[in-house]
């Protein structure tokens, strides 16, 4: 079976459409959203309605939280904050109570989705180095934990204890980049797919993940997509300029 895995939409409707397009071409067998489908972008309603139709599995995310209960948002800086009231100001009772009745974590086979972190999901903890990824390894049982949340692709492996782990090939299609790992199916790993909306990693393109159970293959995807409509359509909405300014450049 092969299941992509998407994270960190943010409302980005260029981008969940360009990554729509490709796994139409890549034939998956499931969709999983490790959530934050809204927060910072332009198309919360649009985005919501695309994966609600298309997308089988999906957990919360901590900006999904926050729209639909505004309890936590000082939790967000203030350019969160304030695409977060702008969210929560034009979804629907029916889309907020979508959110609401989501899960912090789903299991499917031998594997883990969750959004932040298999440790207390719920406090929307992050993984971003080694030694945090070494803590997190004894909080889940299963072979490995997809999440998103730092918008960061990145893949940790409990043998190594390190984060360099190189593809095995690089192949490049017509409309995106595919980055393949073959797994130790003798490991356990914590897999972060990076963001579909907003990259963080100094590459403003696309990042999403695919994973092949059987022959424990796992692709990382980054593509192009039309950024510029994307980051025109925050500056339109009178939202923070910051969060169109940094979708061009993957910060």
């Amino acid at each position: 079976m092969k299941i992509a895995i998407l994270s960190d939409i943010h409302s980005n409707l260029e981008a969940l459409e360009k990554s729509s397009f490709i796994l139409s071409k890549k034939k998956v067998d499931e969709i999983v959203c490790l959530g934050d489908i809204v927060g910072y972008g332009a198309n919360p309603k649009e985005c919501l309605k695309l994966a609600r139709e298309n997308i089988k599995y999906i957990v919360l995310g901590n900006h999904d939280q926050v729209a639909c209960d505004l309890t936590n948002i000082s939790d967000f800086n203030r350019y969160a904050a304030e695409a977060a009231l702008w969210t929560h100001k034009i979804l629907s009772s029916d889309e907020k109570d979508f959110f609401k009745n989501l899960t912090y974590n789903i299991f499917i086979e031998n594997l883990m989705f969750v959004h932040s972190s298999p440790y207390k999901p719920e406090k929307w903890y992050y993984i971003t180095n080694v030694q945090e990824a070494t803590f997190c390894f004894k909080h889940f049982e299963n072979k490995i934990c997809f999440i998103g949340h730092s918008h960061i692709p990145e893949i940790f492996s409990d043998s190594d204890k390190k984060s360099s782990i190189h593809p095995t090939n690089i192949v490049t299609e017509k409309d995106y980049v595919s980055y393949l790992y073959s797994l130790d199916k003798e490991n356990k790993y914590i897999i972060n797919v990076g963001s579909v909306g907003q990259p963080r990693d100094l590459d403003w393109r696309l990042s999403f993940g695919v994973f092949d159970t059987e022959n424990w293959i796992y692709e990382n995807i980054r593509a192009e997509y039309d950024v510029d409509r994307a980051a025109s359509k925050i500056y339109e909405a009178k939202l923070p300029k910051y969060l169109g300014d940094r979708l061009l450049l993957g910060k």
